[in-house]
């Protein structure tokens, strides 16, 4: 069984998928026209919010959001350094330094007391990660913390498309939020992509202009830092095949994700927290102390697993002894313990329960 299966996607759309490629084929427009047009309309509705920029992928979308909120070089950030590295990449692209900021152990996102600890060390911007599907618990409570302190927040919703938090959808809290559309997310393209929204003009002017050389028109470059970064037609018209399927994808994620967590009962595994409309289930990672023998256990019944992360930012090779005396120890101990089963929408309930009962025959 794999960890997902993208062919089941494509199979079942396929018709509507080949005639969205061949309107894009027929119309000759293949950057920045009528179909990118079309998706950032709809996407920024489904949203909740007034702007939606599509760019080349998700972490782009990263790097061009802070430039756009005005990050600058040598300004310090706060983000997590749970989350496999792509926001500190951005970051390190702007030359900005990054704070981390540990996780809560259970939701395994960030809390309200680290938000307010990197405000305290003078931040100019948090980066709040919507981790595996999981909307922030304490999302309003924390953009208002910054908001009062003068602190811009970047949201970063690559793993959280549809979530929800108090009746208003995630990316639409912070001053922008930002998506990938890589193929295996919950809105997943057939290729890379990446979207910032946001209810702020300026904001999302300047997305405009950084995704496209910093042009204010043809060829006349107003902003610096930008860059050639722009989703073509042929995926915003496959995203619009696939984005009136999302609320239904995600209800099937979480009740495979609710089938687990009631349904796997061992005594060494912990169930991810998970809620009613504020987590899309994009993955179900559980932890467990031996996570190594479990993932080999279930790689002898034909289950393929991941690990969302192994390495928290921190301590990857490239950040060298920069963060050498920092402990993250939430964040430290989820690097050894996490791992992610198979969850997606084409999941059958044969391949649900398979998964159930390797778990659960595990001898720990």
């Amino acid at each position: 069984m794999l960890i997902t299966d993208l062919n089941a996607r494509v199979q079942a759309y396929r018709r509507e998928i080949d005639s969205a490629a061949a309107r894009v084929l027929d119309r000759g427009w293949f950057v920045l026209g009528p179909e990118v047009e079309a998706f950032e309309h709809a996407f920024a509705q489904y949203c909740g919010v007034l702007h939606c920029v599509s760019v080349a992928n998700g972490t782009d979308a990263l790097e061009i959001a802070l430039r756009a909120v005005n990050v600058r070089a040598g300004d310090r950030v706060a983000t997590v350094a749970n989350a496999g590295m792509y926001t500190t990449t951005a970051l390190v692209a702007i030359g900005a330094e990054p704070v981390f900021m540990d996780v809560d152990l259970s939701t395994r996102v960030v809390s309200v007391d680290q938000v307010e600890q990197a405000i305290a060390t003078g931040v100019r911007a948090v980066v709040l990660t919507h981790l595996y599907g999981q909307a922030i618990p304490d999302l309003e409570r924390i953009t208002s913390i910054c908001r009062a302190a003068g602190v811009s927040v970047v949201e970063d919703c690559a793993q959280a498309h549809g979530a929800m938090h108090q009746g208003r959808r995630v990316g639409g809290f912070g001053d922008a939020g930002c998506f990938s559309f890589y193929p295996t997310k919950n809105l997943g393209a057939l290729g890379d992509g990446g979207a910032v929204i946001s209810q702020n003009e300026e904001i999302s002017g300047n997305v405009r202009r950084l995704r496209q050389y910093g042009w204010r028109s043809k060829y006349c470059v107003e902003l610096l830092g930008a860059r050639n970064s722009r989703m073509d037609e042929m995926q915003a018209a496959i995203l619009s095949v696939f984005l009136p399927h999302l609320d239904a994808w995600n209800a099937r994620r979480r009740e495979i994700a609710r089938a687990y967590s009631t349904q796997i009962q061992h005594r060494d595994v912990i169930h991810p927290t998970t809620g009613a409309q504020d987590y899309v289930a994009h993955l179900y990672a559980i932890r467990a102390a031996r996570r190594d023998a479990l993932r080999s256990h279930l790689k002898q019944h034909d289950i393929a697993t991941d690990v969302h992360y192994p390495i928290p930012d921190h301590q990857q090779p490239a950040m060298g002894s920069q963060h050498a005396a920092l402990c993250l120890p939430n964040t430290e101990r989820l690097a050894n313990e996490v791992l992610t089963l198979p969850c997606y929408p084409e999941m059958t309930d044969a391949q649900v329960e398979q998964v159930i009962s390797a778990v659960n025959g595990w001898d720990a």
